[in-house]
């Protein structure tokens, strides 16, 4: 296994050239810039892959920007995501890696364990810590080791029509008779957030007790047929991997707050009628900007897409964004985060250099990255273009990181059809039984058993009991 060859003098036009042809051959396009870049011969040249075509023009500008002051060049170069990492590889072993690349964070495992990340070693102590998000430093970690740069990231929060709140905090506030807070921005803002629910139980109030407009068909529609959406519901009860999600020995997912959760998410089917056939998450949007909901679950792409319509005229309403309802004030939600990072190439011979781009990439030149690409940064003290990433970025310093076990890989796909199973009837006790007994066996290798666990029984089952018993006893005394 070889590392890749400098480019020297004598040998640059020749190795330029199967450079290039392998870029061809392989779908990839190279600019006529890009060419001079690798003929030149003045700087050398660093090549990051990526696979999300949307990363094109901020990857692009931050190229060009940085090759202007550093005495190498940074050459993007498109790939396709199909076995991305094993084409990675395999270029890596033909002495024609790429030096960086781009990277969901669950499949770091995966490309640490085939040599292909190299172990970040910042130059300033705390710098990590400094420049990012936790979550984005937790994904990025394996083994106590940081894989990679923290990059941009993908959560959901509470997405709400900010317009049909605002016209029911001036009715409260009127029937307060205060007409002048009625007219208030500051006082109608404050009383939006007091009647912004902060659980599940909450909106299931909100929904009792709510005048909805007559274009309303319904209080809160999401995604049900979707884990991204749906995992807030047992994130806080169930543990795969750790915070970093690689230790498997911190595996968790058969216990009683996960079936009291997933009870929850089963009555929700019949309070609020969603049906799982009739569910995406794009006609949901689309009936969201069309005013027929007032709550939904939504990622980050939301608000490229809501503030995009509004420009156009094709979304009549204000909204705003707040982080994912707890189940109750006792009973804490957290919702799923996926990171994607920048990566060094273990077998690159230019580390100290395609260091030092990732950190200019990830933390000095990422104010642009949403206007460029939609994406939100992972990086600390960023300047979002809109309020909305604001929360976004509060859901994801608080959300649990999708774990990158090679043992658990499937875990997300029959998680996602317990789910289904849960939502139509099937009981939540058993089904997570079956699906913790799933994984503990592929983890330990051999059939494991978990003991079922009673549930014990709703107290409230158990005060009008109490008070059953008390008034027969009262009335026999009175006899």
């Amino acid at each position: 296994m070889g590392l890749k060859k400098r480019l020297t003098a004598m040998g640059i036009i020749a190795i330029a050239a199967v450079l290039t042809f392998g870029i061809a051959k392989s779908g990839r396009q190279i600019t006529e810039k890009q060419e001079d870049t690798v003929f030149t011969g003045e700087k050398e040249t660093l090549y990051l892959w990526y696979t999300d075509e949307a990363l094109t023009s901020y990857l692009s500008s931050a190229a060009v920007t940085y090759n202007e002051n550093h005495d190498v060049r940074i050459v993007p170069v498109l790939e396709s995501g199909l076995e991305y990492l094993e084409k990675i590889n395999q270029a890596s072993l033909e002495s024609n890696a790429p030096d960086l690349y781009i990277l969901s964070h669950d499949s770091l495992e995966k490309a640490y364990l085939a040599g292909l990340a190299s172990e970040v070693k910042p130059l300033e102590d705390g710098f990590m810590e400094n420049a990012y998000i936790g979550t984005g430093l937790q994904a990025v970690t394996y083994k106590d080791k940081i894989l990679g740069y923290p990059f941009y990231f993908e959560t959901s929060a509470l997405l709400y029509n900010k317009t049909y709140l605002e016209d029911m905090a001036k009715k409260l506030l009127e029937q307060e008779a205060d007409r002048a807070a009625a007219e208030a921005a500051e006082q109608i803002d404050a009383k939006v957030q007091e009647i912004l629910p902060a659980t599940i139980e909450d909106i299931k109030t909100f929904a009792d007790e709510y005048d909805a407009p007559e274009q309303v068909e319904g209080v809160f529609k999401w995604d049900v047929t979707d884990i991204f959406y749906n995992y807030f519901f047992v994130g806080n009860a169930i543990n795969m991997g750790g915070e970093a999600g690689w230790d498997t020995s911190q595996i968790d997912i058969y216990n009683l707050d996960a079936i009291k959760n997933l009870r929850v998410y089963q009555e929700l089917n019949q309070f609020f009628s969603i049906e799982t056939s009739e569910t995406s998450y794009d006609t949901i949007l689309d009936e969201f900007m069309a005013g027929k909901m007032v709550f939904t679950i939504a990622t980050t792409d939301a608000v490229y897409k809501l503030e995009n319509a509004k420009s156009e005229g094709l979304f009549a309403y204000d909204y705003g964004v707040a982080l994912t309802p707890d189940i109750d004030e006792e009973t804490k939600s957290r919702s799923l985060s996926m990171t994607n990072c920048v990566v060094v190439n273990n077998y690159s011979e230019n580390k100290e250099a395609a260091n030092d781009f990732a950190s200019f990439l990830t933390t000095g030149y990422n104010d642009s990255l949403y206007a460029r690409s939609g994406k939100v940064s992972a990086a600390k003290s960023v300047s979002y273009d809109y309020e909305a990433l604001d929360w976004f970025a509060a859901e994801y310093e608080e959300s649990i990181s999708m774990p990158k076990m090679l043992e658990t890989s499937n875990f997300w796909v029959q998680l996602e059809v317990a789910f289904s199973q849960i939502w139509n009837g099937a009981d939540a006790n058993q089904k997570l039984k079956e699906l913790s007994e799933q994984i503990m066996s592929q983890v330990t290798g051999e059939t494991y058993e978990e003991e079922y666990l009673e549930e014990p029984k709703e107290q409230e089952e158990e005060t009008e009991y109490l008070d059953e018993e008390y008034y027969r006893q009262e009335a026999m005394e009175e006899e």
